[in-house]
């Protein structure tokens, strides 16, 4: 099991190159990894696994309802929308399957909703269902008023999106694939910022990059525009107000603002849809926050009386096209996997079936196959149970049950584990999304200097400028 973080890339010709550690990269190492023969990299720019578009999203499992019938995208996010669900029932990755409405606010929008219902059944989702205001209101006491109804769309659950690609690449080194960190390709998709990259076929997932890459090849197939998403997210004690995920009927820009809770027991309101040119503009605005409030209070207008917690924002990988854009170049023994948006997280486990099922048909030898060994990953849903409410686990290792991060509820023995894991954080941010320490109401204020005790101590700071062999995993005593 390899993690590198610095120094030389290894002198070995892979078979082949994954670029770009997301969600969509780190599936596809995972699916390749199925092949033993095979000799696998998966190379990223920045110090840890999920650092771009899969760390700032609306964190939502979708059924794929509303996908463009035939199209690549609408197939790969339905099979994606199965697989996923089943492998994180299987990995401990937390899902709440709470259904979403799609609230009409007006005639035009009240038209749409039979439309969206029909366009539903097309992509074989044959259980959506009109609601009349009375019963929408039932269903959401809290609703702001002069809704006159909904599409109700079951199925539609909110995951935990840091623990799936962390999953992926956990269970993609495990099986030998090596995963190099702080790894810039640069010239051409062989010359990186730790010197050459040989493999034998490349995969381009690099996310907002991919076009950039795809045009060092000779490709113009698509110009990504980077859509900032900036969103709110209120404390737990707004959590009550909403029981499903509400949804705006759609628009050209994407599914609009919506109110949705999360896994983590909080309650998102976002995200915006603002054209960039900045592909690293993640930061917000006054103006996009100041929307989204005004959003908000017609949809849930007692959400605006809780606090907010935080405030974040992503960049999807909006393309001038309304479908992926995936695309096979044998002749270069080079694919790219562009213009994934928002449905990629769904989608993840589809599109790198897909890719893999490209590469066997374009030449790639994959040889004989294998079941992966199943990863089981801590969890992080207030709706599952945590390490600090299992007497039995604290009474095998107190290490559990000494907590560090009050306001999230984290342990030192769940900070450890991070530290210690198969693909350690390179940071304070990835020890956050591994373990939701720092995250909570005082965002670090009170645990901030324990956390990073903590992390100095496992060999946080050094760890990026070394390289070596990723540790063994620890015990799996949450399982």
């Amino acid at each position: 099991m390899t993690v590198t973080t610095a120094g030389p890339l290894p002198p070995t010709t892979y078979d082949v190159a994954v670029i770009g550690a997301g969600v969509v990269g780190c599936a596809i190492a995972r699916e390749l990894a199925r092949h033993p023969g095979l000799r696998v990299a998966l190379v990223e720019a920045q110090d840890d696994v999920g650092q771009g578009t899969s760390k700032a999203n609306t964190a939502i499992l979708h059924t794929g309802f509303d996908a463009v019938p035939g199209s690549l995208e609408g197939r790969l996010v339905r099979e994606g929308y199965r697989r996923l669900g089943s492998y994180a029932a299987e990995s401990g990755i937390a899902v709440e399957p709470v259904g979403a409405l799609l609230v009409a606010w007006d005639e035009e929008q009240l038209a749409t909703l039979p439309r969206l219902a029909e366009k539903a059944e097309r992509n074989d989702h044959k259980e959506t269902r009109l609601l009349g205001p009375a019963e929408l209101y039932e269903r959401e006491p809290h609703l702001g008023p002069g809704a006159l109804g909904a599409l109700e769309v079951p199925g539609e659950s909110v995951i935990d999106p840091w623990t799936t690609v962390l999953a992926y690449a956990t269970q993609a080194v495990r099986h030998g694939v090596d995963l190099h960190l702080n790894c810039r390709v640069e010239q051409g998709v062989s010359g990186t910022t730790r010197g050459p990259l040989h493999a034998r076929w490349v995969i381009n997932a690099a996310g907002l990059h991919a076009d950039t890459l795809d045009r060092r090849l000779g490709h113009d197939d698509f110009t990504v525009t980077p859509r900032r998403g900036q969103l709110i997210v209120f404390d737990k004690f707004a959590r009550s107000l909403v029981r499903h995920i509400l949804l705006p009927v759609p628009t050209a820009l994407g599914k609009g603002v919506l109110v949705a809770p999360t896994v983590f027991g909080n309650v998102l309101l976002g995200p915006t849809a603002e054209d960039l040119d900045d592909r690293q503009a993640t930061r917000s605005s006054a103006e996009g926050l100041s929307l989204l409030r005004e959003k908000g209070r017609r949809i849930l207008p007692s959400l605006l009386d809780e606090e907010v917690t935080a405030v974040y924002a992503g960049l999807r990988a909006a393309t001038e096209h309304d479908d992926y854009r995936i695309r096979v170049h044998p002749e270069q023994s080079y694919v790219t996997v562009g213009g994934i948006r928002s449905t990629g997280l769904t989608a993840s486990l589809a599109i790198a079936g897909y890719v893999v099922e490209q590469l066997a048909s374009n030449g790639l030898e994959l040889g004989p196959s294998r079941e992966l060994e199943p990863v089981r990953m801590p969890n992080l849903g207030e709706a599952f149970p945590r390490p600090y409410q299992r007497p039995e686990l604290i009474a095998a290792d107190p290490e559990y049950g000494t907590l560090v991060c009050h306001c999230e509820r984290v342990s030192r023995g769940e900070i450890r584990d991070a530290l210690s894991s198969t693909v350690p954080p390179g940071g304070l941010d990835g020890l956050r999304r591994r373990t939701r320490a720092r995250a909570g109401r005082c965002q670090g204020f009170y645990c901030g200097a324990a956390v990073r005790e903590l992390f100095e101590e496992g060999g946080g700071v050094d760890r990026e400028s070394s390289t070596g062999t990723a540790p063994q995993p620890s015990r799996e005593a949450r399982e």
